[in-house]
This record gives C-alpha cells, sequence and structure tokens, in this order.
C-alpha cells in the first residue's frame, strides 16, 4: 500500500460491497476531501469585544 501524506504511516483501504476508501490507523486520515473555513460570521477580536464590554457597562 501507499504512505499516507499526513504521517507517512501505511494505508490501508477498506471496502464494503461496492464501496471502498483509504484510511491511516497511525493518524485517522480518510481520503475525504473537507472543507476547513469556518461558516459563519467573522470573528470579534478581543479588543473589540472588551469595548464593546466597557460601551455597554458605561451605558447602564
Amino acid at each position: 500500500m501507499d504512505e499516507c501524506p499526513r504521517c507517512g504511516g501505511t494505508i490501508e483501504e477498506l471496502s464494503l460491497g461496492d464501496v471502498s476508501t483509504i484510511s491511516c490507523s497511525r493518524c485517522g486520515f480518510a481520503d475525504i476531501p473537507v472543507e476547513h473555513q469556518p461558516a459563519g460570521a467573522d470573528v470579534e477580536s478581543w479588543r473589540d469585544a472588551f469595548n464593546r464590554f466597557y460601551e455597554e457597562s458605561a451605558d447602564t
């Protein structure tokens, strides 16, 4: 078998009926494409969060 592109371990092919996939038992790599982008609004910075907190606490 081939080497894992992530850790260099041994890639195993797993199949069930007509469906098959590859997997690395060392690091868990699976040949499944994934999207690593956050879904949702932009993350608020710590500075902006503190400023928002101080502004809202000054209003009360």
